[in-house]
């Protein structure tokens, strides 16, 4: 019998501070940083291959998608979407015409309109072939099939503050539900 009151009073033991809670509060999320970033919403979803302007046709191919402009304030301290662009040549049988970055396009929140759904302000995005061709400084005969431009963009707030894919989190990124790569490859084809 004494065995199973010790047994008794050891469990009790146990169980009472097992159950024992450290109180943490809860985080005020409405006092940390926020941001915002420009969502995708077609094409979706963005892949490597999503974008492309013909080599035949630069001045009547385009590129495009809509874009929604995403702020804890339903985008009211959105300024705008600004873009550069660079070229990258993966064909050297034409010579080696890479571009470093080049102020491109910039898109200011006027150009977006409230979407009833959602609250947030869109708009569609996107250039011609002849367009990037223009802002690289390139000329045609130096572009060839399987080369490629690269866009980049950041979005600027009211604020000061700027957001881009070098000081945005992966889930924003890469995340299928964010859609917000703040980058768009354009492939060169036929």
């Amino acid at each position: 019998m004494k065995n199973i009151i010790k047994i008794a009073t050891l469990l009790a033991v146990f169980v009472f501070t097992a159950c024992e809670q450290e109180i943490v509060e809860r985080i005020d999320e409405f006092s940390l940083e926020q941001g915002g970033y420009i969502r995708t919403v077609a094409p979706f979803p963005v892949a490597a291959t999503t974008f492309k302007v013909s080599k035949a046709n630069m001045a009547g191919t385009k590129w495009e998608f809509t874009a929604e402009a995403v702020t804890p304030n339903a985008g009211a301290d959105f300024q705008s979407y600004d873009w550069v662009v660079r070229f990258v040549d993966a064909t050297p049988a034409n010579g080696t015409n890479n571009v470093a970055d080049k102020t491109f396009k910039s898109y200011p929140a006027s150009a977006f309109a409230k979407d009833p759904q959602t609250g947030y302000p869109r708009a569609t995005l996107g250039s011609t072939g002849k367009e990037l061709l223009d802002a690289a400084g390139l000329k045609e005969e130096q572009i060839a099939i399987g080369d490629r431009f690269e866009v980049r963009g950041t979005m600027k707030l009211t604020n000061g503050k700027s957001f881009n894919a070098s000081n945005t989190g992966a889930n924003i990124t890469g995340g299928a539900f964010y859609s917000s790569p703040f980058f768009y490859r354009v492939n060169v084809v036929e």
